[in-house]
């Protein structure tokens, strides 16, 4: 997480926000303050000038009231008027004028509008005190300087309270504004001054207020981290003291949360990494949040490419469902992964996840490869079969002949004979057939011991050979192709004696008028390679791995009318695996089939298999 820099701070938040309220209130209190100042000055001004008027204007009234003889020697009306107009201070007054009740000026302060005295003036405020006996004031700026005036006409009366005349003035408020505006700079100096000092305090505020703030969010970038050892320092016992408090206790807990979701999570991961089944988790959409090794392996694909695909675009659901949300109503369904190489089938079962409020929130999928389970159920139910088969046809035929003989045939001198003998025939080969199932049942128990022995496999090979020559068709040949030296194994003979009597009886059945049978024994590096080969019709290629099955035969008819089980080659292969050696078989339709098998050499062999 990127450091806030100090202008995105909430500690420059502090200063502004108090540096705002600051000149609110200065701003407040100025407005106000200059207001009523300048209000105060203003009426000080006017009071001035009303008392200097009030003087004048009782002097005034006094000099129309006095009565005046022709032969007076005093001074005239207008001599006196210029007289009081002159004692009066006209320190702010910068036009003073006396008017009669005839609009004539008897009188001014101006030494240069002298010129005016006896004139008439048409001033509208003037005409007013006259005609309206009332007192006319207004304050106006000078068009020529641009400066504020106090105008004034006061109304003078005789002593029958008539108008006798009218004073009008004209005083600069400038003075007062000037004042004003001294007063306000001073006032806007002070409150610089209290702003700079106010932010300096305000620093040092907020400093105390975001550093335990700042603090909580270091160790909350450390908590993000799994950082979950330091704890942030407590300065005081107000509320961010009491926050700070809270946060060491939260961060107590979430170290023994994180904790256990952590040793949780592993053991969850070792779990799904060592379960022999594919797991994947989706979201409520289909999108893969979770797959573990096995799944990928089972499906051929990498785990991490298919976080975020699509479930049924992960596995070919599209035959059996079109939608995510068919899944919750197909609990388990086999899906066949097979291609041109492999047979290939995995079984995937569904399950839904919920919330408390019983919404849909994900899918888990669990495959598992089924192909070998399928094919031993697949093989159990051929197993069954060809068992049923191969019992019922020596039973139907034993019913049948039963069945003629209790039907008198038994006392036809002829026929009963071979009836019975017929009968014996199928119980012995129905008990052939039981046998082998029995020991071929042993050996997939492990259920048999092996009677190993050492033994010279040449001189052994002779011996079970030199018996089937005295007994052999004559329409068949036997070529031995043995080595003259011995080579010596471990084995055991009984169980290899039924091994080589199963293939030698096979070629000897299989073979034509005048065939060669060729018995051979070749030594190898680590083992000996024995091979018994005649010159029958053969096997084609596709059916060569399947002579090894139970009850496979690859003419039935031909093995049937021979009297064979279907399970010698089965049991030879069990008896040869059983003695660490290998079985195959090599054919060409028409020109014969060849079956080979391998066994460990004495000295070349590990000392655990002795």
């Amino acid at each position: 997480m990127n450091k806030v820099g100090f202008f995105r701070s909430i500690q420059l938040k502090f200063i502004i926000i108090y540096i705002l309220l600051l000149l609110v209130a200065i701003q407040v209190i100025g407005s106000f303050f200059t207001r009523e100042l300048e209000d105060e000055l203003i009426n000080s001004f006017e009071d001035s000038v009303n008392s200097r008027v009030d003087l004048m204007g009782y002097n005034l009234e006094q000099a129309f009231d006095r009565e005046r003889e022709d032969d007076d020697e005093g001074p005239t009306l207008l001599e006196e008027i210029q007289n009081i107009v002159s004692d009066v201070d006209t320190a702010d007054i910068t036009n003073l004028q006396v008017i009669n009740s005839q609009s004539r000026i008897l009188g001014t302060n101006d030494v240069f509008s002298q010129d005016e005295v006896g004139k008439k003036t048409t001033r509208e405020m003037v005409q007013s005190a006259l005609f309206l006996d009332e007192q006319q004031e207004n304050t106006v700026v000078d068009g020529e300087t641009g400066n504020r005036v106090y105008v004034q006409a006061v109304p003078l009366f005789d002593d029958e309270d008539n108008v006798a005349g009218v004073i009008y003035l004209e005083a600069s408020l400038e003075g007062v504004y000037d004042q004003l505006q001294n007063i306000n700079e001073i006032f806007l100096r002070g409150s610089i001054l209290a702003i700079v000092v106010s932010a300096f305090i305000g620093i040092l505020v907020a400093r105390t207020i975001t550093k335990p703030i700042s603090e909580m969010r270091s160790q909350a970038q450390t908590m993000a981290k799994g950082d979950f050892t330091q704890k942030v320092n407590v300065y005081s016992k107000d509320e961010i003291g009491q926050l700070a408090d809270t946060f060491n206790d939260l961060n107590s807990r979430l170290k023994h949360s994180y904790s256990t979701i952590e040793e949780e999570r592993r053991k969850l991961s070792s779990v799904l990494s060592n379960m022999s089944d594919g797991v994947i988790s989706t979201d409520g959409t289909g999108a893969v949040t979770l797959m573990n090794e096995t799944a990928g392996r089972l499906i051929g694909r990498n785990p991490e490419d298919i976080i975020g695909a699509y479930l049924l675009d992960v596995i070919p659901l599209e035959d059996k469902i079109v939608d995510i949300s068919q899944l919750q109503d197909n609990g388990s369904m086999i899906i066949d992964f097979s291609d041109e190489e492999q047979y290939f089938l995995i079984r995937a079962e569904f399950s839904t996840v919920f919330d408390d409020e019983d919404e849909v929130t994900g899918f888990i999928t669990v495959i598992t490869d089924v192909t070998e389970q399928e094919r031993i159920d697949q093989e159990r139910r051929e197993f069954v079969s060809n068992v049923s088969h191969e019992l019922r046809t020596p039973l139907t035929t034993m019913k049948s002949y039963m069945e003629a003989l209790t039907d008198g045939a038994w006392q036809d001198k002829e026929i009963a004979p071979k009836f019975l003998s017929v009968t014996q025939n199928e119980t012995e080969r129905m008990i052939r057939m039981v046998n082998d199932l029995l020991q071929l049942s042993k050996m997939d128990t492990k259920d048999h011991a092996l009677q190993m022995e050492r033994t010279d496999f040449v001189r052994y090979f002779h011996e079970v050979i030199d018996r089937f020559d005295m007994n052999k068709p004559e329409h068949v040949i036997l070529q031995r192709q043995l080595p003259k030296s011995a080579l010596e194994v471990w084995l055991d003979k009984d169980k290899m004696t039924q091994v080589l009597d199963n293939v030698i009886s096979n070629a000897i059945k299989y073979s034509p008028e005048g065939g060669v049978i060729r018995l051979k024994v070749e030594k190898q590096r680590h083992h000996l390679l024995v091979s018994v080969q005649d010159q029958g019709l053969g096997i084609a290629y596709d059916k060569l791995e399947k002579i090894f099955e139970r009850f496979y035969r690859a003419d039935k008819a031909r093995t049937r009318n021979l009297g064979g089980t279907g399970l010698g080659l089965a049991i030879s292969k069990e008896i040869i695996e059983a003695q660490h050696g290998r079985i195959w078989a090599k054919s060409k339709e028409g020109k014969g089939t060849t079956i080979l098998f391998t066994l460990p050499l004495m000295n070349e062999k590990r000392r655990g298999y002795y």
